[in-house]
This record gives C-alpha cells, structure tokens and sequence, in this order.
C-alpha cells in the first residue's frame, strides 16, 4: 500500500510498558473532513503536539496508522534528561556558540516537561531524577572534568565526582563523573496517552487506523489522500518519528537499533538508584533506571544498523550483553531480566532534532526527534510549532532546521 511515510517493524520482543495503559478513545474515518491542523502521528511527538495545539486551534486532528502510543514511543524508556547526547564542547565545535542555547533549550525544556505533568496531574509514574555520567570510551576523567567546566560557564547545574569520591559514594569504579540534578522517568505509554486524553478534552480529533498515501499542499492549505476520504487542513504536522517522510533530507541524520531488559519488581540493588539515572561516556552506552514499582532498565548496545530481522535476532544476544555490562558496573546488584525488547532508534550527527518546514511542501512540518532526549526534544518541538505556524519562528528554530538548509 502507498504511503507517504516509510513504514517500519519499530520494535520487537516485550516491551515493559505493553498494557500500562488503557487504550485512548479513536473514532474510525467514514468521511472526509476539514481541519485547521492535522497532526499525522499519535506517539509521544504527536501527543505533546495536539495538547499544544488543541489550545490555540478550535479544529485539530489526529490521525495514526496504529492505535496511539504503539510505535516507538512503546519502546522508549523514558530518561528524561536536558543532557544532549552530544557534549556541550563537541557540540560547540560543530555549530560554534548556538551550542550553549541548544544545552540551555533541553534544560528548560526538561523543567518544563516535568512541570506540564504535575500541572496536568498526569499519571505517568513520574520522578523526578539526579543525572551520573560515568567516565567512558569517549570521554575519559579528564574530557569529563573540561565538559563540567563548559556547562558551568553556561550556567547549567552539576558537580565533577572524582574517581574516589565516584567509589566512596556510589560504590562505581570508573575514573570520574558528573552529577547533574534536573532530569526525570516516567512511563512513556501513559505520559503519551494522558496528554492525547488532555488534549480530547480541549476538542482534539483522533482516527486510526488512517493511512496516509499522498500528501497535497499548495499555498493555500493541505489535503492528505487517506484512501476512501480526504482530510483538507490549513497546516499539517508530521510527528511520524522514525518512519519519516520519504521526501524529506536526511542529510546528518540515521536510523540505528537499541536493545533493553526489565527486571522484575523489587529487584535488589543500592538505593541511590531510586534518586539516579545512570549513563555513560561510551559507544555503545550503557543506561540505567529504576521504575516505581522495583524495577530495573537497562538500555544502550545501540548499532548503525536498521534492519528489524536483525534487531530480533539479536535480542537474546544483546539482552545477556547488557546484564552483563549492567552487573559488571554495579556489582551488589544481581539483575535477572524478565522482560527483552528491542526498536529503531534514530541519531543525527550533532545530536539534536529536526524541527522545520517540510521543503517543497507548503504548510507542512516535521519532527524528527532524533537522540537519547527525543521525549525533550518533542516538548521543544510542541513549544516551537505554535509560532511557526503563524509565521513567528520561534528564537530557537536556527538550531533544529534540517541540516544544510
């Protein structure tokens, strides 16, 4: 079946937060409809975006080819970190001084984030977290100690842990890290479905299964071919992850595959955990977080590969690789995986995402919230689209236009 966006396997295995929510009322497309946005997408991307929107538009629809919350965003495991994938002095030496706004933005960002859930009371598990970024590969005590001085210097919060004080309090032998308050975990599925629910709440639309085949946009609005009917809208979002456009550049920007495990409930492991999200300065990295009810994640063991025959048939492999990794770093700790998934993952070369007019396609618009920090990144986007939309480009937009552009 033709469509406008490429259609991917997104993930396999059993992802910990399958049923964690119960299913967000759709409505079926039996007509074709008008709208002032239509948002094309219901994962994390598209919830955030309708309860932005919902507020400034009297008319906005969502439609998905899956029922909400059942692609990507079903395999996240929900950091929720201002810390960019992408050092702040590496960053700094791929786009110069707009490196310290993209850092200040995800940090906001994050406070913002954790702010619209307790307003909204959102029932999502969250927490909020501190931030340990251990010594790696990559970026050894003394790379560690000169990127904690750069973000002090932008006025981001954190403390340099030596190797001695890394051991004494956190039982971790590695040479060094920082410590940074300001981040979060949730659950991803209920997070996405309790805004879309807000976002219903304020008049928001959705329909699914609706395929997309072929999207028409001239200067005076937007039609998008669902099969049978037409959707006829002034503006049109595509917050379609990591099945993206196919028209679209993808200059700067791939598709890899991640892996993750579960424990079970109440697993034994030191109590800093429950305060700490844990990563590293490698390639792959390793990541780690508790959830409320006991549980231990373990992510990382990324690859530049996008293939899901690959992803499944790696996932016992992966799996035993990162127990290993996980039991290695934290020894007192014993993890046993009850739970194995594994999903497209997307990157770009400087670490952050795509939020832009879709070139040669008037009135449509694009978020590709590549990195570790997607769930931030689509909060920035939901920040930025209102002003974009009426021609009031947001401060920020230099930092997320498609690459080369």
């Amino acid at each position: 079946m033709p469509s406008v966006t490429y259609q991917k396997d997104l993930l396999s295995g059993d992802p910990l937060w399958a049923g964690s929510s119960s299913p967000v009322r759709t409505r079926s497309l039996n007509e074709s409809i008008r709208a002032d946005v239509v948002i094309v997408g219901g994962g994390i991307s598209g919830a955030l975006m309708a309860y932005a929107l919902t507020s400034r538009y009297d008319n906005v629809v969502l439609v998905d080819r899956r029922p909400p919350a059942h692609g990507s965003t079903l395999a996240s495991t929900a950091m929720l970190q201002f810390e960019i994938d992408t050092p702040l002095r590496e960053l700094r030496d791929k786009i110069g001084p707009k490196a310290a706004r993209a850092w200040r933005r995800s940090y906001a960002a994050t406070q913002d984030l954790i702010a619209l859930i307790q307003v909204e009371n959102i029932r999502c598990g969250l927490a909020t977290r501190n931030s340990l970024y251990l010594a790696g590969n990559t970026l050894g005590a003394r790379g560690l100690k000169a990127e904690w001085a750069a973000r002090r210097r932008i006025g981001l919060p954190g403390d340099y842990l030596s190797a001695a004080t890394l051991r004494d309090e956190y039982g971790i032998q590695r040479t060094g890290a920082i410590a940074s308050p300001g981040s979060a975990s949730a659950n991803p599925v209920q997070l996405a479905t309790g805004l879309l629910r807000k976002a219903v709440a304020q008049g928001l639309k959705i329909y699914a299964p609706v395929q997309v085949n072929d999207v028409m946009a001239t200067k005076h609005g937007v039609v998008l071919d669902a099969g049978d009917h037409f959707i006829e809208a002034r503006h049109c979002v595509f917050c379609t992850g990591y099945e993206m456009l196919k028209t679209v550049p993808t200059r700067g920007t791939k598709i890899t595959s991640s892996w993750a495990i579960a424990s079970r409930p109440h697993a034994q492991y030191p109590a800093w955990l429950d305060r700490t999200l844990v990563w590293e300065a490698a390639d792959p990295y390793l990541y780690i977080r508790t959830t409320p009810d006991g549980r231990l994640i373990v992510g990382g063991e990324d690859e530049d590969i996008d293939l899901a025959s690959y992803r499944f048939r790696s996932l016992a492999r992966k799996s035993a690789r990162l127990v290993a990794k996980a039991n290695a770093l934290l020894p007192e700790t014993k993890i046993i995986a009850s739970q194995r998934w594994t999903g497209a993952f997307g990157e770009s070369d400087d670490g952050l995402p795509i939020i832009d007019a879709v070139p040669g396609l008037p009135h449509c618009y694009t978020v590709m919230g590549f990195g570790g920090n997607g769930t931030i990144y689509s909060l920035i986007a939901a920040q930025i689209m209102p002003t974009l939309l009426q021609g009031r480009p947001d401060k920020d937009v230099d930092l997320y236009r498609f690459r080369g552009a």
